[in-house]
């Protein structure tokens, strides 16, 4: 388009959701080593979903539970919450889930987990993209605050770069760090355009952001307005995660190669947060809304 400017000053209207305050952290495609069977070097196993895993809609039970769903698996007569990340490392999916593909390093498919999607480099040269397929249904903990709770990580160490320093310096004291992060990210193999947000769409660098769409809708522009100036401009709400939760909560997305990397890992900005949506939906909203006492 060539005058967007125009086209959204016209068509479009400003709000906030609460007192605008955001906060902007940074994903990327991120491209590691793996490859498609195993062998020495190669033995971290990347898993598909799981056969045994089952999502329940709540909201199939009671009207006060709408929107609400569980993931868990059925043992005897009851239903349980789904193996942690531990379980899995230690061979609980064995017979229950595909094996799509391996990796090199446990700390990389960690943090490709963290991203949702990435490339494989394989050993003739090749790339295998992978995405998202589902999650096991376990609360995500973000190991880098707990790591800085815990006087682990120095000055200009809160990187994704130095967290994974750490983990590599450390290995035992890793594994059982990223094993407090009970989420685990099972995958597919990705063929044609993507990766893919959470509307089933390709998400583009410097443009698709993932949101919490409690607060805001996907498909929405937003406008951010940040101390950082590679994270201000114009975003569109295509895509979720599992820690990004809350209004004004951004996580922007920035390709991949080395530069989105090192932006994604390194993304912390603070700023105010502006919806763009169609004129007139504003009072609309408003009409429907029901009186406060």
């Amino acid at each position: 388009m060539r005058d967007a400017r125009n086209f959204f000053v016209r068509y479009f209207e400003t709000v906030q959701v609460g007192d605008g305050k955001a906060f902007a952290t940074g994903y990327y495609e991120p491209e590691i080593h793996g490859c498609r069977e195993r062998r020495p070097g190669c033995e971290v196993p990347i898993y598909g979903i799981p056969s045994d895993l089952i999502d329940v809609d709540l909201g199939l039970f009671s009207d006060d539970l709408k929107g609400k769903k569980i993931r868990g698996r059925v043992e005897g007569k009851n239903f349980v919450p789904y193996y942690d990340r531990t379980a899995i490392e230690e061979g609980r999916l064995q017979g229950r889930a595909p094996v799509i593909a391996y990796a090199n390093d446990p700390v990389e498919i960690f943090f490709l987990q963290v991203q949702g999607s990435g490339r494989l480099r394989l050993p003739d040269g090749g790339v295998m993209r992978i995405g998202y397929a589902g999650q096991n249904g376990r609360d995500y903990t973000g190991i880098g605050k707990l790591m800085r709770d815990r006087g682990l990580l120095g000055p200009g160490q809160a990187s994704m770069q130095g967290i994974m320093g750490y983990l590599r310096a450390h290995p035992e004291e890793g594994r059982a760090i990223m094993r407090e992060n009970k989420s685990f990210v099972f995958f597919k193999e990705l063929t044609g355009a993507g990766p893919l947000g959470a509307m089933g769409l390709p998400v583009t660098g410097w443009t698709s952001a993932a949101v919490d769409p409690k607060f805001v809708p996907l498909g929405a522009p937003a406008f951010l307005s940040m101390d950082r100036t590679d994270a201000t401009g114009l975003w569109v709400a295509q895509d979720t995660g599992g820690a990004i939760k809350g209004a004004n909560r951004f996580d922007t997305f920035w390709g991949a190669g080395d530069d989105a990397r090192a932006i994604a890992g390194g993304m912390s900005a603070r700023g105010t947060a502006w919806l763009l949506l169609p004129k007139g939906v504003l009072a609309r909203l408003t009409a429907a809304a029901p009186a406060t006492p």
